[in-house]
């Protein structure tokens, strides 16, 4: 079973038993940000995990296997060369449909305000090496219908 075959089972799955990640987060112990990057094919996931997930949805051995795999984690891109413009980039790229569902199961149908927003960066001394902390904070534009 191949990573895109994986994740349209385990959506699928997820949809039928009327789940959030949220909710699949908590009663795994996993963090349901990366526990929606693993599902959709974004990170691999320990055996224990892995198989954690797939028990817990019902799926067998084959999704468990799937969820373990390396995955390759390209999207249609013009990449930049900038190396620190790069890696805000490849995060997009590699957790940006993870952000969508996850920003769209809290809030509904819409998007993140790129107008009506602020960003912070900050540092956090870390005896192992500085972090950044980037905080993104858009306001919520639900689509509406007409």
């Amino acid at each position: 079973m191949n990573k895109q075959s994986m994740t349209d089972m385990i959506v699928s799955t997820k949809t039928a038993k009327n789940l959030t990640w949220e909710t699949m987060g908590k009663d795994l112990e996993m963090s349901p940000v990366w526990l929606a990057s693993a599902c959709l094919g974004m990170n691999s996931a320990p055996k224990d995990k892995a198989v954690a997930i797939a028990k817990y949805l019902g799926l067998d051995v084959e999704v468990a296997s799937a969820l373990e795999a390396y995955p390759t984690k390209e999207w249609e891109q013009a990449v930049p060369t900038d190396p620190l413009i790069y890696r805000i980039y490849e995060v997009v790229g590699v957790y940006g449909e993870t952000l969508k569902e996850v920003i769209q199961e809290k809030f509904g149908d819409g998007i993140m305000s790129a107008i009506d927003f602020s960003m912070e960066v900050d540092k956090i001394e870390d005896p192992k090496g500085d972090r950044v902390l980037l905080t993104l904070n858009g306001k919520f534009l639900p689509y509406k219908s007409w």
